[in-house]
């Protein structure tokens, strides 16, 4: 069976590894790894969802919701924006980004992405028949070039994606300058679309912008902060008639029962959301601090969970220092497969203090530092 053209030339998505992996390949034990590859909340989710999942257990029998207007509600009062602009997905954001492209791409239709960023947009599009347009971040600076982005915009344009707090980079898109792409789109049928995935570690967000602009939408995740990523549940913020289109194509029972219940009653948890952003911004200052006392490598401030290192100095390729930090159970993200980088650069994201006290130690031994 031959598949589609553009099935069998695109570029397969690489996620970051598993324990398993690491423990098979590398015979470590699984239980003393170091996982600072795939941007995850390491000290679990809220112990008032814990309790709810066990109760919940016993109803996988059962279909789970499908209007999902309790945990809509909730969501919308977090984001401070009404019910009728919120969409849920299962398998996190990422279905959602799907459910963007089914609805609103048709084949030759283009879209903007700054490299380097998230890989994913291109990955889901170009099914489609969506065409990607390379914008640029400048990564010395850690800021998007705005210029690039609105130069790239043609009659063919039907969506700019921006990602801020951007990945892998972790630098912020200033207001001004999304302000000055959504002046540039607001009389076209363009969609500009903000990845705010990790915006509670920025402390940042640009939801106000929607009373302002309909021709936003922004992608949200539970997978951070709020210690789901196992559940696989995100959300998106937009117009309401941007919603509405995206309903009438999406699955109806995408949200499985246990991820409900996971879902509503962490957003609910507005004690534990703050206390794990807090956390998060502790480790990630913590690890730059250090980081950055290195002499062979450079860090990037970032606004997230996670922060890219610049390694050309080590004498090591990202490959390589990969697999260097593997023979000792640390995981981290070889960089290589984001477009715009090159294979000098690797990103780590936050443990916890303890944890990450002993990645310190080990980057120093394996860098001679």
């Amino acid at each position: 069976m031959k598949a589609r053209k553009t099935v069998e030339e695109l570029d397969p998505y690489v996620p970051g590894r598993s324990k398993e992996e690491i423990a098979q390949e590398f015979g470590v034990k699984k239980e003393d790894i170091l996982k600072l590859g795939s941007n995850e909340n390491p000290w679990g989710p809220s112990k008032k969802t814990e309790e709810a999942i066990k109760k919940a257990i016993f109803e996988m029998n059962r279909y789970p919701e499908s209007n999902l207007e309790e945990l809509k509600k909730e969501l919308a009062d977090y984001s401070n924006v009404e019910p009728n602009q919120v969409i849920i997905g299962g398998d996190g954001a990422d279905e959602l980004i799907d459910v963007l492209a089914k609805t609103f791409i048709e084949p030759g239709d283009e879209f903007i992405v700054p490299l380097p960023s998230y890989m994913y947009y291109e990955f889901v599009f170009k099914p489609y028949g969506a065409v990607p347009h390379y914008a640029s971040w400048n990564v010395e600076d850690n800021e998007v070039n705005i210029d690039s982005v609105i130069d790239s915009i043609n009659e063919k344009t039907k969506m700019i994606f921006l990602c801020t707090p951007n990945n892998p980079t972790g630098g912020l898109i200033k207001e001004e300058q999304l302000r000055k792409v959504l002046d540039a789109t607001k009389d076209s049928n363009i969609l500009v679309v903000i990845d705010e995935a990790y915006f509670e570690y920025a402390e940042v967000t640009n939801v106000h912008l929607l009373k302002e602009y309909d021709n936003i939408f922004i992608i949200r995740t539970m997978s951070k902060v709020m210690g789901l990523a196992g559940m696989r549940v995100g959300y998106c913020i937009s117009s309401p008639e941007i919603i509405e289109y995206m309903h009438r194509v999406k699955p109806v029972f995408s949200l499985t029962k246990l991820s409900y219940v996971a879902a509503l009653t962490t957003i609910k948890d507005r004690d534990f959301i703050k206390e794990s952003t807090e956390k998060g911004i502790e480790s990630r200052e913590y690890l730059y601090q250090e980081i950055d006392k290195m002499k062979s490598v450079h860090v990037y401030p970032s606004k997230s969970n996670y922060m890219l290192i610049d390694i050309h100095n080590t004498g090591f390729t990202a490959k390589e220092l990969t697999e260097e930090f593997m023979k000792k159970g640390v995981i981290v993200r070889d960089c290589t497969s984001f477009k715009g980088l090159d294979e000098y650069y690797i990103r780590i994201s936050i443990c916890t203090l303890e944890e990450d006290k002993r990645f310190i130690e080990i980057m120093k031994e394996i860098l001679n530092e």
